[in-house]
């Protein structure tokens, strides 16, 4: 007993050392490196799937928002890096919203708790969030964007193309340049 007492313990310290995650739990700590990925591909966006609410909009679908730009966020209210990110989402939004920015938050939840449409209710309230969300509970947005870490933004062209992947927090500056240069491009 001892034994394995002393091999958690020396596991636990080897990680707090590193700077090491645990996979499943943290993984939004894993890449708070900001990764972003130019997507050369121009991968047509997939649409909204398996949404269980929708908060301050009607339902929304990808084709329906051809000709705007859209920020996809993927965050959780219990992400500590997704609330860090949300100041600067609802700031971008606020800026840009009357040029043909949508921004679509896709709550898709970690843990039990996050489940529940009043907590995420209350997290919209309390961190001053007017955009569109959708609650992805079964996380199958989550999977059609084929995404793994929260937060994650997607910007979406006019022509519905996937231009700009960004995990993590930061790079807030180029993401205002990339809506930016998007909407100029519209004008």
């Amino acid at each position: 007993m001892t034994f394995k007492l002393l091999a958690v313990s020396a596991a636990l310290i080897g990680i707090a050392v590193t700077g090491a995650v645990i996979p499943g739990i943290c993984d939004e700590a894993a890449h708070a490196v900001p990764v972003v990925t130019a997507a050369a591909s121009q991968d047509t966006a997939p649409d909204f799937a398996g949404i269980n609410n929708w908060f301050n909009s009607k339902p929304l679908n990808i084709a329906d928002l051809r000709g705007k730009v859209v920020l996809v966020d993927f965050w959780t209210y219990g992400c500590v890096n997704c609330v860090n990110t949300l100041p600067h989402v609802t700031d971008l939004y606020a800026k840009y919203k009357d040029k043909g920015l949508v921004v679509v938050g896709v709550h898709t939840p970690e843990f039990p708790f996050e489940r529940s449409a009043s907590n995420v209710q209350a997290a919209l309230k309390r961190h001053g969030i007017t955009y569109p969300v959708a609650q992805d509970n079964d996380s199958r947005t989550w999977n059609a964007y084929r995404n793994r870490y929260w937060p994650a933004q997607y910007i979406i062209d006019q022509d519905g193309k996937i231009v700009f992947q960004h995990e993590g927090e930061g790079r807030y500056d180029e993401i205002d340049r990339t809506v930016a240069k998007l909407l100029n491009a519209n004008s």
